[in-house]
């Protein structure tokens, strides 16, 4: 058997590797800003936590999550996403005594789905979770969270913010009677996936890849006609306070969550530029989901991006920072050379110190490392206490005291 990676996974170092790191790093500070803290929770969770969240009739939990019965007979999954853990952390930890409760997450996730450019089976997910707010002013503030973070990364010109409301539960219920309406005028058109759909999650049809559903959804009742005078003012409080902190958005009244927890503000950053996998960054309100869990009647907001995809996006440098060579000539010199490189890197500078070869092929690993400056020990320097200081981009040279070469270097 050849060995290789499971398909659907990959590797990731190199650039990739430090652009990925990059997306995680920007995120993390952008969201500290705002006053969210990082939470890690299990890579693998009882399935019913997710069962419970993602709902029975969705992709994720019908065909999707890796799931495996563990020695003691527990149903135990790997976490296709990462909010159903924070709301189970929130719970199982008593943090409703702290609301709001601002927390943060990033790590692998799990799905098993059709490996394609920027999706596979196991990928990096950072998100949000902002609990315990039930005003317009969390979700201003989780979105723009996201398009400060996104700007960062200088990706403000690839990317969309398509937005849209579902309403409270009386406009849910409003639109859900209209919409099973009329998918029932054409049920013969749907597919057989979306037949079993319409009874228990109608909303799941609109987002359904199936060319014959998306003909059908094409005419279908738009949400906005069924949202009621308390659920259009708190919409158009989101979409004033986007326009008073200037981020753009276009209103897309298709844009669905198809859980019946969502509520109000649902919202996508998308892009052109993935092929198929438009949505690099998406979340919205789910007032109901902490309750559906069997916590508190506790509102939340939240969004997640898939790491790997985001830095496929990214045309920013993100090289390492260029090294100081060490360069050592005779075997008396070694153990200084060994301080030296010890020394250097306590300063905060990255080292090259070649194990092995002539001064010929040493000069040119350093080269090949990209090292902006040589430091030469031979036995001369060593007996007067200094080494031999070259500018590898300008070939100048020069003799400083040991003690005197951070100085120098800066």
């Amino acid at each position: 058997m050849k060995i290789q990676n499971v398909r659907g996974t990959y590797d990731l170092y190199g650039d990739a590797k430090r652009k990925a790191k990059k997306v995680v790093e920007i995120a993390s500070q952008m969201v500290e800003k705002y006053g969210f803290e990082e939470i890690e929770t299990p890579i693998f969770e009882f399935t019913e936590v997710f069962a419970r969240n993602l709902g029975d009739t969705s992709d994720i939990v019908t065909k999707e999550m890796y799931s495996f019965e563990d020695r003691g007979g527990e149903s135990i999954t790997l976490r296709p996403e990462g909010t159903a853990g924070v709301v189970r952390s929130f719970i199982s930890e008593g943090m409703q005594q702290n609301l709001p409760v601002k927390l943060y997450y990033a790590g692998p996730m799990f799905r098993y789905e059709r490996p394609q450019k920027g999706r596979q089976r196991q990928f990096t997910q950072f998100g949000v979770e902002l609990l315990g707010v039930q005003t317009p002013q969390a979700d201003i503030e989780v979105i723009a969270m996201a398009y400060s973070f996104l700007k960062a990364l200088g990706l403000e010109e690839s990317v969309v913010l398509e937005i849209n409301s579902l309403g409270d539960e009386e406009s849910r219920n409003a639109y859900r009677e209209k919409l099973v309406s009329y998918l029932k005028q054409h049920y013969d058109l749907l597919s057989i996936e979306s037949k079993q759909r319409l009874e228990k999650n109608p909303l799941r049809i609109l987002d359904s890849k199936e060319e014959c559903d998306k003909i059908v959804v094409e005419n279908a009742p738009l949400y906005a006609d069924s949202l009621n005078e308390a659920s259009k003012n708190f919409f158009e409080e989101v979409l004033t306070g986007l326009d008073l902190l200037k981020i753009p958005y276009r209103v897309n009244n298709r844009l669905v969550r198809g859980l019946d927890y969502y509520a109000h503000t649902v919202f996508e950053f998308t892009t052109d530029k993935l092929g198929a996998q438009g949505a690099v960054l998406a979340g919205g309100r789910y007032d109901g989901l902490i309750k559906e869990m069997g916590g508190g009647d506790v509102a939340g907001i939240g969004w997640a991006c898939g790491v790997e995809r985001l830095s496929m996006l990214m045309d920013t440098d993100v090289s390492l920072s260029r090294p100081v060579a060490v360069i050592e000539i005779g075997d008396e010199v070694h153990q200084t050379a060994l301080q030296t490189a010890y020394m250097l890197r306590n300063a905060g500078y990255r080292v090259e110190h070649a194990y092995g070869g002539n001064v010929k092929k040493r000069m040119a690993k350093a080269d090949k490392a990209n090292a902006f400056a040589a430091v030469i020990l031979g036995s001369q320097e060593l007996a007067e206490k200094k080494v031999t200081l070259k500018n590898l981009d300008t070939g100048e040279q020069k003799q400083v005291l040991l003690a005197d070469l951070i100085k120098e270097l800066a």
